[in-house]
């Protein structure tokens, strides 16, 4: 699909200069790109590399517009222009809309205008599918599933019975929505199960990335507020709340009834424990551990980075040390204040 600079721009909401009727059929890295090609300028390192890069066009901030020569687009944020050229762009297939044979479908499930659903798809009892949404292979939908309108769940998922999933969401491959919580009680040495009766709850423009499981809330629901983005692998455990456009980056783990604010970024890896709450706009570095409310925005770590072996022991060593150290601090003290 080619678009015009001229169109482009329009779709941007970006100023340019140069050809307005310029071809452009291609988003390419800096790097790659060649004629005919779009590329993107975030990083300030790479204005000094201008007129080196091939492509015919280029989306560069709008602070080098003066004296500009060629072919660009102008925006405060070029990044966010790459995302949307990225869409203009986009070749991700989509299902033709279709209902396959070998599909299972519940005589009383509701399914929308231009509905594609794939080979082998199980819709169960009750479940409802709003219009243009794409169900792709071997997908699982329990009992009483409503899932609005332009989603699109991809090969391998599995929603249980009683989810909601909103607008324009994304489910990726093999991503589990709705399973146990994990509740157990302790009775005579052994574990009683608690069944899980709440819910998942998923707003609209949700994107939940491969392999990736939500639980049902124990009695009230699992919320995933409108917005999120949720990256792949990721354990979200019952009961726990995301606030508004919060990204959370890959294999996070959220323990229970853990409240987590809009606009926060979590970085990969890192383990949240249950029962906390933390704050709207808050940034938690990689890898770390949050054991304890945040309640104020800002950025956070707790990750120890990597070092050589030897001085990884070293410190542990120092570390193992912290207690009977702290107790001869306390006793120097003690003779001080005695001697005084």
């Amino acid at each position: 699909m080619t678009q015009t600079l001229a169109q482009l721009a329009k779709l941007l909401g970006a100023q340019f200069v140069g050809d307005d009727d310029l071809i452009i059929g291609r988003l390419a890295t800096f790097d790659n790109a060649n004629e005919g090609d779009i590329t993107f300028v975030s990083d300030k390192k790479l204005l000094s590399k201008l007129a080196d890069c091939q492509a015919s066009a280029i989306v560069l901030p709008v602070t080098v517009m003066k004296g500009y020569q060629g072919n660009a687009l102008f925006m405060d944020n070029p990044y966010v222009g790459y995302a949307m050229l990225a869409r203009i762009f986009d070749t991700t297939p989509n299902l033709t809309v279709t209902i396959a044979d070998s599909a299972s479908i519940h005589k009383t499930a509701k399914i929308g205008n231009n509905v594609a659903i794939a080979e082998n798809v199980v819709i169960a009892e009750g479940v409802e599918i709003a219009d243009n949404c794409q169900i792709f292979a071997n997908v699982v939908i329990g009992q009483q599933v409503k899932i609005k309108k332009q989603s699109k769940i991809y090969p391998n998922v599995t929603v249980y019975h009683d989810c909601e999933i909103g607008e324009r969401c994304i489910i990726h491959a093999n991503s589990v929505i709705g399973s146990d919580g994990f509740g157990n009680a302790p009775y005579q040495g052994k574990w009683v199960k608690i069944p899980q009766i709440g819910r998942v709850i998923i707003g609209d423009d949700v994107e939940i990335g491969s392999s990736t499981t939500i639980d049902r809330g124990a009695l009230s629901d699992t919320i995933i507020a409108n917005g999120v983005k949720i990256d792949n692998q990721c354990q979200i455990a019952h009961n726990v709340t995301v606030g508004e456009h919060t990204a959370i980056a890959g294999a996070v783990n959220i323990a229970g009834s853990t409240m987590i604010g809009k606009h926060c970024m979590i970085g990969g890896g890192t383990i949240i424990n249950g029962h906390i709450t933390i704050a709207d706009k808050v940034v938690i570095t990689g890898d770390s551990m949050v054991m304890r409310n945040i309640r104020e925005a800002g950025v956070y770590s707790s990750g120890v980075p990597a070092t050589s072996n030897k001085k990884w022991l070293k410190t542990t060593a120092y570390t193992l040390k912290i207690d009977s150290l702290f107790k001869r601090v306390k006793q120097l003290e003690k003779q001080l204040q005695e001697k005084d």
